[in-house]
């Protein structure tokens, strides 16, 4: 079950770094864009670029067992 939910995690770090680098205007990426730009301002795609790696590797840490 962890392989599971890591993959998932995986995909979903990979989106939110994927959207960021590309400022997608897909409807979820503008929706959760929106909402972090009251905090970060101009640098929101930049902030999902970031946490989209963290995401990434943190899942493929579960993935894998080690978490």
């Amino acid at each position: 079950m962890h392989v599971l939910w890591g993959l998932l995690m995986v995909a979903a770090g990979v989106f939110m770094f994927v959207c960021g680098l590309s400022k997608s205007e897909f409807i979820i990426y503008r929706l959760m864009a929106a909402r972090s730009r009251i905090l970060w301002g101009d640098s929101v795609h930049r902030f999902y670029m970031v946490v989209g790696v963290i995401v990434a590797l943190f899942g493929s840490l579960v993935a894998l067992g080690y978490v």
